[in-house]
């Protein structure tokens, strides 16, 4: 699965940094999966420009992909993720099992964010929000509707806008990257199970106390 390739080459398309990176699937075996590139960067309404006129500024829209590579398994897509967020030095992945939304009393949210994890804006113009090259990006939240669906999320610090924070993790190299294999295995996945899974992949290396002194923390030997 080529999640980590994809979002490298996008990155060196675009050259923007990136916000965010999530990633939905339908709580089914060898559906498509659809990842979504969120962009820090603004463009103008329009290009021209005129005199005395400030024409305001409009954030980039993101990038959804669908990717139709064959998996099994959720924790598959786990371990995929994990490599990227870890590779591209994010502090954690959240992992979110949503249950079927399709359903008498289900409040709007799920809905609204069921189709805003497939890139899916009713009502509102395309160019406002994401670009998408998604074929199958109806059927796609009609499932999810169904079946339920898990979203995946990180925010990288190589490549985005992250890097500019100083949270002092031990575990990035100079380039806000990490070339060792993730540490981090997938947990067992239950789709009758909704709620939060966090992958906590960066360490701190230093503990503040309240009172103002510090202790600094070495890294653990295996």
């Amino acid at each position: 699965m080529q999640i980590l390739q994809t979002i490298q080459a996008h990155v060196a398309a675009m050259r923007l940094p990136l916000y965010a990176v999530t990633l939905s699937a339908v709580a089914q075996p060898d559906t498509p999966l659809m990842l979504i590139l969120h962009w820090h960067g603004f463009h103008r309404e329009a290009p021209m420009r005129l005199p005395g006129v400030d024409i305001p500024l409009r954030s980039v829209a993101g990038s959804a992909l669908q990717l139709d590579a064959p998996w099994r398994e959720v924790e598959a897509l786990d371990d995929a993720m994990l490599d990227a967020a870890w590779k591209l030095g994010a502090w954690d992945l959240e992992r979110v099992t949503h249950r079927p939304w399709w359903r008498l009393n289900a409040p709007l949210e799920e809905t609204v964010n069921c189709h805003r994890a497939f890139a899916c804006y009713p009502g509102e113009a395309d160019d406002r929000h994401v670009v998408a090259n998604a074929k199958d990006q109806a059927e796609l939240v009609e499932l999810a509707a169904l079946r339920g669906y898990v979203r995946w999320l990180f925010r990288p610090r190589a490549c985005g806008i992250w890097k500019e924070v100083d949270d002092d993790d031990i575990t990035l190299e100079a380039d806000n990257r990490r070339s060792s294999p993730c540490p981090v295995k997938p947990a067992a996945f239950d789709r009758h199970r909704p709620g939060k899974r966090l992958y906590r992949l960066g360490r701190a290396g230093t503990f503040i106390l309240r009172g103002g002194r510090g202790f600094q923390l070495r890294p653990a030997s295996d």
